[in-house]
């Protein structure tokens, strides 16, 4: 006949002080392996009904119940053996999703200058977005933005004309930044969705403002690189819309809007958390150039913001 999952709140309470998660003969192991093989011949409707009994979130498309099924059943397993190292999570997330300058097609020799600085607080115990900061920039090389420019991010050039210019924008994040404790009570790291923001956004901009890059944006979460490698999927399914319907969530606010981006990034950093995944700097700077950063090495937190010297 038919096997069926037999998981409930009982079975996951079980205790095995004795065992270390490095003992793979440890028969908590054998039940998750067997679990997940119950789980894999599972139909979307039973994995619905599944979740809800355990009252987890029932939307998304199959692999990703799967995933959500999983790893709670490993959770309950796992909880009454050896806690989680601490360093294995950050206090807080920074999304940041910047808007910059552009023209129709980006012409090669096009310079792109931020126009927009949004920053997402997620606190990674709440679950929640804690904070918002957002402020425009006005651009120096290329003052008058393109109609295409406007179109896009919805941001008027009557806008960028009354802005601060970026150092000044900088030291306001920074500050704000000091003002919530981070890397100095709470340890933090900053998040965005994939990896231009950092590596050619904030790069180009701090040539442009003759100022070093920022060292707590040297290193950071690819959101895309955690959720491809999480969910198992390939790269060309792991854009901001398709990330959030594979989710069962649909766009919130603008698109384009800096900060309604960095909200819904956040939204899908939220669901990754809850389904398990354990979101860890992938990627940094260095040398100008970007670099992946393996999962083995030690995790990677940012230091406490500080203004970068002029060059």
């Amino acid at each position: 006949g038919k096997q069926h999952c037999r998981i409930s709140d009982q079975e996951t309470n079980g205790k095995n002080p004795a065992s270390s998660p490095s003992d793979f003969s440890d028969p908590v192991y054998k039940e998750i392996a067997m679990t997940n093989g119950c789980i894999n011949r599972m139909t979307r409707d039973e994995l619905r009904s599944k979740l809800a009994e355990f009252k987890l979130d029932t939307r998304g498309v199959k692999d990703v119940l799967k995933k959500r099924l999983k790893n709670y059943y490993k959770k309950q397993k796992l909880m009454q053996k050896e806690p989680i190292n601490g360093e294995s999570y950050y206090d807080y997330i920074c999304v940041v999703d910047f808007e910059a300058t552009c023209e129709e097609g980006n012409p090669p020799e096009f310079i792109h200058e931020i126009i927009e600085f949004p920053v997402v607080l997620l606190n990674t115990h709440t679950l929640e977005i804690e904070d918002t900061f957002q402020q425009y920039v006005k651009p120096e090389i290329n003052p008058k933005l393109s109609q295409f420019c406007i179109g896009l991010t919805g941001i008027t050039q009557d806008i960028v004309d009354k802005a601060d210019t970026f150092p000044q924008v900088l030291q306001n994040v920074i500050d704000w930044m000091k003002q919530r404790e981070l890397g100095t009570k709470y340890s933090y790291c900053m998040l965005t969705d994939g990896s231009w923001d950092m590596s050619k956004f904030l790069n180009i901009q701090c040539r442009v403002s003759r100022i070093k890059h920022p060292s707590f944006a040297k290193k950071w979460i690819n959101i895309r690189k955690s959720y491809g490698n999480f969910y198992k999927v390939p790269r060309n399914q792991t854009k901001l819309t398709i990330m959030l319907e594979k989710l069962g969530m649909s766009y919130d606010g603008r698109p384009h809007s800096g900060l309604d981006d960095s909200k819904n990034i956040a939204r899908i950093a939220i669901r990754m958390l809850q389904d398990g995944c354990e979101l860890r700097v992938n990627e940094k700077m260095h040398a100008g150039q970007v670099m992946t950063v393996s999962s083995s090495t030690p995790l990677e937190r940012a230091p406490a913001p500080q203004m970068p010297r002029y060059r």
